[in-house]
Order: structure tokens, then sequence, then C-alpha cells
């Protein structure tokens, strides 16, 4: 297994990042936090995981050890994968999903794409105390306006949202209304996708 990769960052994307390492670049799947703490062309030290499938071999990398636990932990969940764990592990930091399935707060977990009130009380059920106990509180952010996203790093950011399990109307909506609030440069895709995430966390399912 590979547990840690450290070297240059060559290529950042809106889901990736390609880290260096002895002269082999190595594509890594991020959530858009971790990604926000990378830089071109300067060192980066991620923590971990390989997920192994019959028809690939897919790294995920995390800035803390604690998010790599969380995101191999949530995986042990009836019908929760690695797309779902690290969709959980961008809308919610690992002590606010200890604190949602310690407080069996369904509708923080259904914040999340792909979670519906069945899947979120399987997840409460079967983690139990497995992620240990919460020791902070999560930090809300803004609510979204329903207006559309014009620009092209915009709509790069719609569709990275999509591929977390939002549906287009909702990543549109979310977008235009940080581009509207100027909660980020319209040029800047990561801090538009960051602040959107922020705001479809607490948005209402």
């Amino acid at each position: 297994m590979i547990a840690l990769v450290r070297g240059e960052v060559a290529a950042l994307g809106l889901d990736h990042a390609v880290v260096v390492v002895s002269g082999v670049g190595m594509r890594v799947h991020a959530t858009p936090g971790t990604l926000a703490g990378l830089r071109h062309g300067s060192s980066a030290e991620l923590h971990t995981t390989l997920v192994v499938r019959e028809d690939s071999l897919t790294l995920f990398g995390f800035l803390e050890a604690d998010e790599r636990d969380t995101f191999d932990i949530l995986q042990t969940v009836s019908g929760v994968g690695p797309r779902l764990a690290l969709a959980m592990l961008a809308v919610h930091t690992p002590d606010a999903l200890r604190q949602a399935v310690a407080t069996e707060d369904l509708k923080a977990l259904e914040r999340v794409p792909g979670i519906g009130r069945k899947g979120a009380s399987r997840i409460v059920l079967e983690l139990g105390d497995r992620l240990g106990s919460p020791t902070g509180i999560p930090a809300g952010g803004a609510t979204g306006a329903p207006v559309a996203a014009p620009t092209a790093v915009a709509e790069d950011v719609v569709v990275a949202l999509q591929g977390l399990g939002w549906n287009a109307k909702v990543a549109g909506d979310a977008v235009a209304s940080v581009l509207e609030a100027g909660d980020a440069p319209a040029t800047d895709a990561g801090a538009i996708l960051r602040a959107a995430l922020r705001s479809l966390a607490t948005d209402g399912r």
C-alpha cells in the first residue's frame, strides 16, 4: 500500500494533483480542501491510500493522516465506495463527520450528494463509534442563489461538482451565487469550488 507521497507538484486539476516522486508523476485524487493547500512547482507531502479494482489502481491523497484514515473507514460502510467517501470529505471535515455520526445528525449526512435518508441511517448504524469522538464544531458557510454560471472557469467548476454528485442545476446555481456575491475571484477555479462547496454544505436537501 502507498501510504505517503512526497515530491514536487507538477500539475493541479479540479479533482487531482500530479506529484513527481523519483521521476515518476503520480496522479493523486483529492478533495478541494487538500488541493487548495498545494502549489504548482512546490514540494508536497500527501497521506495516501491506493484503491485497487480489477480494471484500475487509483491513488487518493490528503494533507492530514486523519482525513486518509477517515476515508478508509467510510468505505467499510455498505454502499460507500471511494467516490462517495471523497464527496463526504469534500463536504465535511473528519470531525464534522464524527459529530454527525455521534449525534445521529442524518440531515448533515444528507447534504452529501448521493446520500439519502436510508443511506445516512445506514452510515450511522454501521459506523457506530469507529470514527472516534468529535473534538470540535463544524463551521458553516453561505447559502446559494439560483442564477446561471457564465464563464469557462465557472463551467469547469460546475463539471467538478457534478463529478462529486450534485446535478447540473444545483451545481450551476451554487457557482453562480459564489461569483455574484464576490466570494471568490472569477478566474480562480479552486477558490470558486471551495466557496461553492461551503454553500452546498449548508443548504438543506
